[in-house]
């Protein structure tokens, strides 16, 4: 059974009541992690459905499903449609996602995505390889620290904060959580403190893991495999990611490039079924904290 501490599911029943989930359809829940919404997803398939399960973490497979219906990928879900051409699938009637960062992973003290305990700086969520936060912070120029500060933290001291990296690390290398938050911390504001600390983790965590381009790679996968009335449901947790999704659900690319037929009508592969974004109640903010800024977005294929 799924440990309760691994992750408990943002916005469970509407992500996949978003799915619209046929007996004998064949899904993807791309974001696995604790197996949460597959579950949900297996509870609502009849005998001939089939889901497929993507985690890059090797964590993850500790929650592995029994059950014949189920496939899991060892794999990052942006090679979703290299995987689906491996297990000779062409098309697949729903895709979900759930891009939050998972309990687990903040809670791990050995993973280094949170500033609540001394860790090394890894941020990776596949441990087996690519390059850790550490490199970044020790190989980065400043002006390139600087852009990943501003573009993915979002954060106004971006500039002062890569200067003091990079005179910290002349000193000694940064190595912990606790080195870079000895080097960025006074330039944090008291009274926004954790805010302004979680931006930095959050853009770091981000660029260690090439978040941007591999969501890209996904939605435009999970779209060209979606079967005409196919559903994409999408959870984001910030305004970057939220962004890309709303773009593709809208326009059927991630930069929100409207193109138009020649009567001026809107070319999109996709149509949004939820007009107004769906946010988790006040119940499951009270269950799941992190769930707080959550966000539900749904469409479905033209």
């Amino acid at each position: 059974m799924m440990s309760e501490a691994y992750h408990i599911p943002a916005l469970l029943q509407g992500s996949v009541d978003g799915l619209n989930v046929k007996p004998d359809g064949i899904y993807v829940d791309v974001t696995f992690g604790g197996g949460g919404h597959s579950r949900e997803i297996l509870r609502r398939l009849g005998p001939k459905g089939r889901l497929f399960g993507f985690d890059q973490d090797a964590d993850a497979e500790k929650n592995i499903i029994s059950d014949d219906r189920f496939t899991f990928v060892r794999s990052n879900f942006r090679y979703i449609k290299n995987w689906m051409r491996y297990y000779e699938v062409d098309e697949v009637d729903g895709v979900l996602a759930d891009l939050g960062v998972s309990s687990h992973h903040f809670d791990d003290e050995t993973r280094g995505f949170s500033f609540r305990f001394e860790a090394p700086l890894d941020m990776r969520m596949n441990k087996r390889a690519g390059m850790t936060a550490a490199d970044v912070l020790n190989n980065y120029t400043e002006e390139q620290l600087a852009d990943v500060f501003y573009l993915y933290g979002e954060l106004k001291q971006a500039r002062r904060m890569a200067m003091a990296i990079v005179k910290a690390r002349q000193q000694l290398p940064l190595r912990t959580t606790q080195d870079l938050m000895g080097a960025v911390g006074n330039l944090v504001a008291k009274e926004r403190e954790k805010k302004e600390l979680a931006q930095v983790f959050q853009a770091l965590r981000i660029e260690v893991n090439r978040e941007m381009e591999v969501l890209k790679e996904m939605l435009n996968g999970a779209q060209e495999l979606l079967a005409k009335g196919g559903r994409l449901s999408v959870i984001t947790y910030h305004s970057l990611e939220d962004r890309m999704v709303k773009n593709m659900m809208r326009a059927g690319n991630v930069e929100g490039k409207v193109e138009q037929d020649f009567f001026g009508r809107v070319k999109a592969p996709l149509r949004v079924v939820n007009s107004k974004v769906i946010t988790p109640s006040d119940e499951e903010v009270e269950n799941n904290p992190r769930s707080r800024s959550a966000k539900l977005r749904i469409a479905e294929k033209l």
